[in-house]
């Protein structure tokens, strides 16, 4: 038996100390938000924070996480999605087939736990996950919109042209 601390609770799952922290969050204890993408830590669909951090959970043994580790999920990074990132990513409509959005959000979050007002530069270095519906644009303006940077009416002209002119 494994000790975990997840969303809060101290949890027990039953795993191999080689069995990856995402199948033990989304088999043993039915947190599903956190998806299978690649399995090779590149897409970022299953990013999950690690005592804060942005963590792939696809490639992290739990033999690597301790049992004073505060693992938070998707589902435990607010009750009711008020937390900003999540309200700017419903405010944009970001998502499109939204199956990338969980681990996005998880890194966005991040992000601006260090850099409450991240540059587009900030963005780009941060968040590496991929997006097959090409939702970029969007997600860096919910960042920004997140951080309190831009007005909304300037994030949806941003939106229709990236030069920044109505069109």
């Amino acid at each position: 038996m494994t000790q975990l601390q997840v969303n809060g609770k101290t949890v027990e799952v039953d795993a191999d100390g080689d069995t990856p922290l995402l199948w033990a969050l989304r088999e043993q204890l039915g947190l599903t938000g956190t998806k299978y993408g690649c399995g090779l830590a590149q897409c970022g669909a299953c990013t999950v924070h690690l005592n804060g951090e942005a963590v792939r959970s696809c490639v992290r043994p739990l033999s690597t996480v301790a049992p004073t580790d505060k693992i938070t999920t998707i589902e435990g990074l607010s009750a009711n999605a008020s937390h900003p990132v999540q309200h700017a990513w419903a405010r944009l409509d970001v998502p499109q087939c939204g199956f990338c959005q969980s681990g996005m959000i998880m890194a966005a979050a991040a992000l601006l736990k260090d850099k409450p007002k991240p540059t587009d530069a900030d963005i780009d270095a941060a968040i590496t996950n991929i997006c097959r519906c090409g939702t970029y644009n969007r997600v860096r303006a919910a960042i920004h919109l997140a951080a309190g940077q831009v007005p909304r009416k300037s994030i949806a002209i941003r939106l229709l042209d990236p030069n920044g002119s109505e069109a």
